[in-house]
């Protein structure tokens, strides 16, 4: 395949680049590098407010099937291209993520005018921020044993019950949230996609879930009688649109994953040779190298699979892919550094005096890698049930 990039893309790179160096200066540019896997709780005012000075440039929505509402439009290579040139300034994590890649191609796939109307806008502009509510305790990668429930009033509905795992949920203006609107249904039926504001006190309650990295950016967000203002795919579809959402999930957010890992990458390796192990230990060299040949197969499969809509296995395909690559890549900063991993600077006089760096976070983050997100098992079911046409296994 032919994975190179056309005169119009080198064009819009450099438009791309002039707007980035532009506007990521001053206090914008201090968030440098800030709110990756494992620190999106980092500089979470100042990324808000650079959410809307990016949506004020229409680079909020690139990617989706419609304008009209303040985005620019891109093909699939010239957004690869903004997701390049965006790691490379090193701007920060996008707060705006769930919104922009997984609501926003939702609602225009399922949503009516009317909430494309309310909702797009504002993505666009950068001003309302969203989270996902579909894991609970139980219902994790076995999203269809999902226990809330939500109870029809008037033009809305009563919802009740409990998420986990919900990034961004402390700053977050809305959530859609997957929950039972059919009393005594069960498993896949009787779901449906509904829309809550995150702003009811008393009726909503985000509780911070700290991790053995210090961090917080996931939460618990316990739900009793919240008001959801609408239903997305019509009641009772919500399995359907789920769905279509996780598939959306991957793609050209995958690239722009990527290219982080290759920033990480880029820093272990640096580390190796400056301590001399690249130079003195082959079995490292070779795990570093192995690191790098790894990497540039994904992205050359995920560059293949960009725009193909009829491989059921090949979302599948590229979590295991990540997943796994990024954990070994956590393991192997820290075998880089030796013992010195396993301490940390310290400051008595800070009110924390004992805190983790970068490459430690990461470490400890990446042991979900192969967890959140649909974790290795289920993968790897999805690809024998669904792409190899294996016997179901027993439910």
């Amino acid at each position: 395949m032919d994975f190179s990039f056309a005169d119009e893309d080198a064009d819009f790179r450099a438009d791309a680049r002039a707007w980035l160096e532009a506007h990521f200066t001053g206090e914008f540019a201090t968030a440098a590098g800030t709110g990756g896997p494992g620190s999106e709780h980092e500089g979470s005012c100042l990324r808000r407010r650079w959410e809307q000075e990016l949506g004020s440039g229409g680079w909020v929505g690139i990617g989706w099937e419609q304008d009209g509402f303040g985005n620019r439009r891109a093909s699939l290579t010239q957004q690869v291209v903004w997701a390049e040139e965006y790691a490379r300034i090193r701007a920060p994590g996008r707060m705006g993520h769930i919104g922009e890649n997984l609501l926003a191609p939702t609602l225009i796939a399922y949503g009516s005018e009317e909430q494309k109307r309310r909702f797009l806008p504002p993505i666009a502009r950068g001003e309302e921020l969203w989270c996902q509510g579909y894991s609970e305790p139980g219902a994790g990668s076995d999203l269809a044993g999902v226990r809330t429930t939500a109870e029809k009033e008037g033009d809305g509905y009563r919802v009740t019950g409990q998420k986990i795992w919900t990034s961004l949920a402390q700053d977050a203006d809305w959530c859609f949230v997957l929950a039972r609107t059919e009393p005594g249904s069960t498993r896949h039926h009787g779901l449906s996609f509904l829309l809550v504001p995150m702003d009811q006190p008393g009726r909503i309650d985000v509780r911070p879930i700290r991790q053995m990295s210090g961090t917080a950016e996931f939460n618990e967000v316990f739900f009793d009688g919240a008001h959801a203002v609408g239903v997305v795919g019509g009641e009772g579809n919500g399995w359907q649109v789920a769905m279509g959402l996780l598939a959306l999930e991957r793609g050209v957010s995958t690239l722009v994953q990527q290219i982080g890992f290759a920033r990480e990458l880029e820093e272990v390796i640096g580390e190796a040779v400056a301590r001399g192990a690249a130079a003195e230990d082959p079995v490292l060299r070779d795990r570093l190298v192995r690191q790098w040949a790894e990497l540039r197969t994904m992205r050359w499969n995920a560059l293949r699979t960009l725009g193909t809509t009829t491989d059921p296995g090949a979302p599948s395909v590229a979590k295991l892919l990540w997943g796994g690559w990024h954990q070994r890549l956590g393991e192997l900063a820290m075998q880089v550094r030796g013992a010195s991993a396993a301490v940390g600077p310290y400051d008595w006089d800070a009110a924390h005096p004992y805190e983790l760096d970068a490459q430690q976070r990461q470490f400890l983050f990446t042991r979900a890698d192969t967890i959140y997100g649909g974790s290795d098992e289920i993968q790897r079911t999805i690809i024998a049930e669904r792409v190899l046409g294996l016997p179901r296994e027993p439910r």
